[in-house]
């Protein structure tokens, strides 16, 4: 049988689509994260570089070793995981590359919703919300966070507490209303003494 029909794609190519399930930056926008969000995306990618990928590399060899690649399960898989790695690691890096760390305790104290707020909201029904305006990279909508290029933050975005603004869904247009805006609080100033 021709290694044609078992070889497996190494995906390593520059035109594909590193991490299709994370979605893409508008064109001419940039990519916001908080410094929170950063720390763990770099650490994501020095775990991969420092302590998963030589730990798969070392397998990969011992598999190679022991004689017959096309049926030895370590290697194949091996070889696998080494692509999925490298995959996330140039994902990462060119992610960590564009990204513009935003900090938004530098807001703190202000009524108006910037990136980094979290915002109370009520919807028409009077039913009350809060999210949390995050990094494209970083939100997590188990925890109530959206991404900033969300639906629901682009209409919240410059919004005031008080202020009613209109939210396109696919159901129709409906009116919000911010009812609060919070920031986290400052780091306190490390000493110099």
């Amino acid at each position: 049988m021709s290694k044609a029909f078992t070889r497996e794609s190494d995906g390593g190519g520059e035109g594909d689509d590193e991490d299709a399930a994370v979605p893409a930056l508008p064109a001419g926008t940039r990519n916001y994260i908080t410094p929170a969000g950063y720390a763990r995306l770099r650490a994501e990618l020095l775990g991969l570089i420092d302590e998963e990928r030589p730990k798969v590399v070392e397998v990969v060899h011992w598999a190679a070793s022991n004689g017959d690649r096309s049926e030895n399960g370590d290697y194949l898989y091996g070889k696998k995981r080494l692509r999925e790695i490298d995959r996330r690691i140039r994902f990462l890096t060119k992610r960590l590359e564009a990204a513009e760390v935003t900090d938004p305790s530098v807001h703190h104290g202000r009524d108006q919703v910037f990136f980094g707020a979290t915002v109370r909201y009520a919807d028409g029904a009077g039913q009350e919300r809060t999210i949390s305006i995050m990094g494209i990279d970083e939100a997590d909508s188990r925890q109530g966070q959206v991404s900033w290029i969300s639906p629901i933050a682009r209409a919240l975005l410059k919004a005031r507490e008080g202020d009613v603004v209109k939210l396109v869904t696919p159901a129709g247009v409906q009116e919000i209303e911010v009812l609060e805006v919070s920031y986290p609080a400052p780091a306190p100033a490390a000493s110099t003494r």
